[in-house]
């Protein structure tokens, strides 16, 4: 996944579709069916449009693909956690005030999520001595 100035914003259908390709673990990615077979049978989806998000998860370079004969063949791009920490990037780069809006964002996290951030922060200043 490329670092872009703003992270890419998924809709509900277009999560739905990264998740199935985070969970596969097939090494050389889905076909438009494949997704199609394992989403919720509830939302009763056409091909056209799951291989409609899937060609626009790769316009915003979300996702790779690859021919497979007649048809493409989907990798996701990064991890989850990669399009996370992404997400925040661009959302702290798009404040006046960044110290504002990290103190913002650690007044509501549990003690759970300050433990995880202290061994992040942690790992972050071993790696760079």
């Amino acid at each position: 996944m490329s670092p872009n100035a703003s992270a890419p914003r998924l809709g509900d259908l277009e999560r739905a579709v990264m998740e199935q390709l985070w969970a596969s673990e097939e090494p050389a990615g889905m076909s438009v069916r494949e997704v199609l077979a394992g989403l919720p049978a509830e939302r009763e989806l056409a091909y056209t449009t799951v291989m409609t998000v899937l060609d626009r998860l790769a316009k915003k370079e979300l996702v790779t693909r690859e021919r497979d004969g007649r048809a493409w063949r989907y990798l996701p791009a990064g991890t989850r956690e990669s399009l996370t920490a992404e997400t925040m990037r661009a959302s702290l780069g798009n404040t006046t005030d960044r110290k504002a809006a990290l103190l913002h964002f650690l007044d509501g996290a549990t003690p759970e999520e300050l433990d995880d951030l202290r061994a992040a922060l942690a790992e972050v200043e071993q790696k760079r001595g």
